[in-house]
């Protein structure tokens, strides 16, 4: 029995009990039944606690509750017992076969176990990196592109439509000085006070003047420096983007900030906010009433001089999503970018939105390298910071990808560069990119055992053989996986996927070790050889799914 057939049992049990007291109006989905594997596996497979979060609605308790749901659980095929717990939790245990049925299951679904569809419809904007096209990525960057890609992928596994959008920071202050120092390396002069240094920019100084038909040389400052400006930054971006393309991130759309400004996207956004009664005008300027919104002080947007405010770009981007059809925007910030959180919801409040729904704000913390356990201070090529491209060349984009995105976004991460590259179980990702090629060895060496899934065509599967202690645990951490999927995606949290790929393989090297496919000696083959086989190829293809949502590959050989 799965996890969402005993769910939807329960949930209906639960309408029914409803409805044996004259209560119309509960009728529970699967999704409001809580299914949770027990930490003590004497206690069952599954633990509930529905009773309690319906019992006062009930006008009961919940253990009376329970008690009268456990009655319709435990007559349902493959459930051996029910027991009721503390206040009030059900704990259920399911037959043998029952429980060993999930290995068939994930082999004959393939990739769609773990999928689901609580995002089904729903039209998302994912909006990371959106590093400024004035140097390579630093490691804050690709701890985003880690994240937002993987974010990305598991969200889609839910069944929403997701836009991947990098937005182009080719307007403002910093374009400014990258085209100046751009120049003034060109010249020979010294880098700017509050310019950019590092070898990259020689680099793209060269490229330009290679491919600038004229001499640049005999222009005047500022028509070089606009040159500079165009042609370097262009070049700039393409770096970042191959990089991206490299670190397996692409993105759906490259948003330009100048286009905002260009198009009359502001005067816009503008026009809509006056006529929703939240625009006023003060000392010159023109303000947005922000303060009836939440936020500590009123924001202007248009400055007294006539030029747009920061903020007037932010109106113009979220109306603009808002207006290509994205019911929900999220964005994925940098821990200095946390004062900002108050304004942009006051901003989605104001355009008549809801805050938190319309749009969400991931925050990110910092990353350190670190080596020989010093942190590594500086890039080859950047000068001042360690980059995307450094860490991909010193452990490689699986190990780069899966240290990036197995922890909390906004928690500070130290990457370790001497334990990634160990090809022991000290290191996460191979431990867990170990567990898939085990999972192929074994099959392997299976098929050339004559030990087969199939027997004349049909399959060879006795879910009653699973009975092993390992396999009851190996069994019950496989029906963790689409719950896990789908709190990742709710939460907002790759890094669960992670953690869930860890348990599973160190819990599947245990099963390994205890329980064989194939026989021994000449000892004849068994339908338990079979069904075991059954269970190496589901755990293969739950770690498979499982690093393919995180964008990290999963080698049959190592």
């Amino acid at each position: 029995m799965t996890p969402a057939a005993l769910a939807d049992t329960v949930a209906h049990l639960v309408t029914e009990a409803a409805g044996r007291r004259g209560i119309d109006d509960v009728r529970p989905t699967s999704a409001d039944v809580a299914l949770e594997r027990p930490r003590n596996r004497d206690h069952g497979d599954w633990a509930s606690n529905v009773a309690m979060r319906f019992a006062k609605r009930f006008g009961t308790n919940p253990r009376e509750l329970a008690t009268e749901l456990a009655d319709g659980i435990a007559a349902l095929d493959g459930v051996r017992k029910v027991d009721i717990a503390g206040p009030g939790f059900i704990n259920i245990t399911l037959e043998t076969a029952a429980a060993g049925a999930l290995a068939r299951q994930i082999v004959d679904d393939a990739q769609g176990y773990g999928r689901g569809e609580a995002l089904a419809g729903v039209r998302m904007n994912l909006e990371f990196v959106s590093a400024n096209p004035t140097g390579p990525i630093h490691l804050g960057g690709a701890r985003w592109a880690a994240v937002g890609d993987s974010l990305a992928r598991i969200l889609q596994a839910q069944g929403a439509e997701v836009a991947r959008e990098y937005y182009f920071n080719d307007h403002g202050a910093q374009i400014d000085r990258f085209s100046r120092s751009l120049l003034a390396s060109f010249l020979g002069e010294d880098t700017p006070e509050d310019g950019y240094a590092g070898a990259y920019i020689g680099e793209i100084v060269s490229r330009v003047v290679a491919g600038h038909a004229g001499d640049l040389a005999a222009l005047p400052r500022e028509e070089a420096q606009e040159v500079f400006r165009a042609e370097g930054v262009e070049l700039m971006f393409g770096d970042i983007k191959s990089s991206l393309h490299e670190f397996g991130v692409d993105f759906d759309v490259y948003f330009h900030e100048n286009s905002l400004h260009e198009t009359g996207a502001v005067q816009h956004a503008v026009a809509r906010l006056r006529e929703l009664g939240h625009i006023f005008e003060a000392d010159g300027a023109v303000w947005l009433r922000t303060t009836e919104f939440g936020d500590d002080r009123d924001r202007v947007v248009i400055k007294s001089d006539g030029e747009p405010a920061y903020i007037a770009g932010d109106l113009a981007y979220y109306l603009n999503k808002r207006e290509r059809g994205f019911d929900r925007n999220i964005i994925m910030l940098g821990a200095d970018h946390h004062g900002y959180i108050g304004r942009l919801m006051a901003m989605v409040a104001a355009f008549g939105d809801t805050p938190y729904v319309n749009l969400e704000i991931l925050i990110g913390q910092l990353v350190n390298l670190v080596k020989d356990g010093e942190p590594v201070r500086m890039s080859k090529r950047a000068g001042n910071v360690v980059t995307m491209d450094d860490l991909v060349e010193a452990v490689g984009v699986d190990a780069a990808r899966y240290a990036l995105v197995r922890s909390s976004a906004d928690s500070q991460l130290d990457v370790d560069l001497d334990l990634l590259t160990k090809h022991t179980n000290d290191n996460p990702v191979y431990y867990v990119q170990y567990a898939h090629a085990r999972t192929s060895a074994v099959d392997r060496n299976a098929e050339a055992s004559g030990v087969r899934r199939f027997e004349d065509g049909e399959p060879a599967f006795d879910p009653a053989t699973l009975e092993h202690e390992t396999e009851s645990i190996l069994l019950g951490v496989l029906q963790e996986f689409p719950r896990i999927v789908a709190q990742a995606a709710e939460l907002r949290e790759p890094h669960r996927v992670a953690r869930y790929l860890e348990e599973l393989a160190g819990t599947y090297h245990r099963w390994y070790d205890s329980c064989r496919v194939i026989p021994l000696g000449d000892a004849p083959i068994e339908a338990v050889h079979r069904s075991r086989l059954w269970l190496n190829d589901a755990v293969g293809q739950v770690l498979r799914s499982g690093l393919g949502l995180l964008g990290v590959g999963a080698p049959e050989r190592m």
